[in-house]
């Protein structure tokens, strides 16, 4: 998938028979969306006389959302490449004990590659989840109901990266590599599930 492919054509790719663009490019769009909309926030924030204290949270909140947006979008791709190698390996020849060992080799080279993209975005969406709160507590109260979808966007994402971290970990000869990757993602769910939920309450009680 392009980056700047529609909306509709992203989701026909989805629905359709083809394995990608799958749940790891819905996982990348999911945090890419909770981004924008934490960026969007930050914009309607900025140079609002009624929020001037807090402008320079909101400046800097949106550099670093307007970063995590790149860098999910260009996951959508980074997914597709990486679960075509996978596929690439899974068909290669295997008639002799030479070609039974490239073929090996292969895809769990492929693998250590399809396991560190999704944890990648993994990443990237509990940054974005991590921005959230002080967006939430800070921005402009006309939209703060956006933050609230930003945050539970991220969440999707994050979670939904996770599945395929571990799809591709327990398929990996290399146990140290993949409890390493594991151990990490750990790290990135611990409280994530939390925060969410503080963020969302912070969000319905200004809306209420």
């Amino acid at each position: 998938m392009a980056a700047d492919e529609t909306v509709a054509g992203f989701l026909d790719g989805l629905a359709s028979e083809q394995p990608t663009p799958g749940g790891g490019g819905a996982a990348a769009i999911s945090g890419a969306m909770g981004a924008a909309l934490v960026s969007m926030v930050c914009n309607l924030t900025i140079g609002k006389k009624k929020y001037a204290e807090v402008e320079a949270e909101m400046t800097e909140a949106r550099a670093r959302s307007e970063a995590l947006r790149r860098q999910l979008t260009g996951m959508i791709a980074e997914d597709v490449a990486a679960f075509t190698a996978v596929m690439a390996a899974y068909g290669l020849p295997k008639g002799s004990d030479a070609e039974k060992e490239a073929r090996r080799a292969a895809i769990q080279g492929a693998l250590r590659e399809a396991t560190d993209v999704p944890l990648a975005c993994a990443r990237a969406c509990r940054a974005v989840i991590d921005l959230c709160e002080g967006v939430a507590r800070q921005g402009n109260l006309n939209v703060i109901s956006d933050a609230g979808v930003a945050v539970l966007s991220a969440q999707a994402g994050l979670r939904s990266a996770a599945l395929n971290v571990l799809v591709n970990a327990r398929a990996m000869e290399d146990r140290a590599f993949a409890q390493e990757r594991l151990a990490e993602l750990d790290r990135l769910l611990a409280g994530a599930d939390a925060l969410t939920e503080r963020v969302y309450d912070v969000v319905r009680a200004k809306l209420t």
